[in-house]
């Protein structure tokens, strides 16, 4: 069985409540249990977590390289500021798929640099919290075909 890695930065657990009009109505609690119940049909395993501590992120990263098959990240601002986290991702040796909720190239200018973009297989933007079931689709894909999908 695959393990899956969905991890998410900082204010994300205020999903639901802050700016609904970018990011929607959904809770982060709704989204894990989304991504939950997909992986359970795809027969893969999956720990969802949150944080918004850079260095708790970080940890959780290296840990990856040696327990996770996939790593979906929404590293919310960190996306656009994280040497560190890029660096992480690197040494964890392991594919990422980047998500975010709104589209990030519409937003203000600064949040359309991504430091993870040049190590994710593939970006999710724009697509709402689908774009985690997205990226689960992708890697089980993946996973079934033992290559990255073209």
């Amino acid at each position: 069985m695959k393990m899956i890695l969905i991890l998410n930065g900082p204010n994300l657990n205020m999903l639901g409540l802050r700016e609904p009009d970018i990011y929607g109505h959904k809770t982060l609690k709704c989204i894990e249990t989304s991504c939950l119940n997909l992986c359970r049909e795809l027969k893969s395993a999956v720990e969802f977590r949150q944080t918004n501590s850079e260095a708790q992120m970080i940890e959780w990263i290296h840990q990856a390289r040696n327990r996770a098959d996939g790593i979906i990240i929404n590293a919310g601002a960190w996306t656009h500021t994280s040497i560190a986290i890029l660096d992480a991702l690197i040494a964890a040796e392991v594919p990422v798929i980047e998500v975010h909720i709104s589209n990030i190239h519409r937003r203000e200018v600064f949040r359309n640099k991504s430091y993870i973009s040049s190590v994710a297989l593939a970006v999710m933007v724009g697509f709402g919290s689908e774009g985690y079931m997205m990226a689960i689709g992708h890697f089980s894909r993946m996973f079934n075909q033992g290559s990255e999908v073209e």
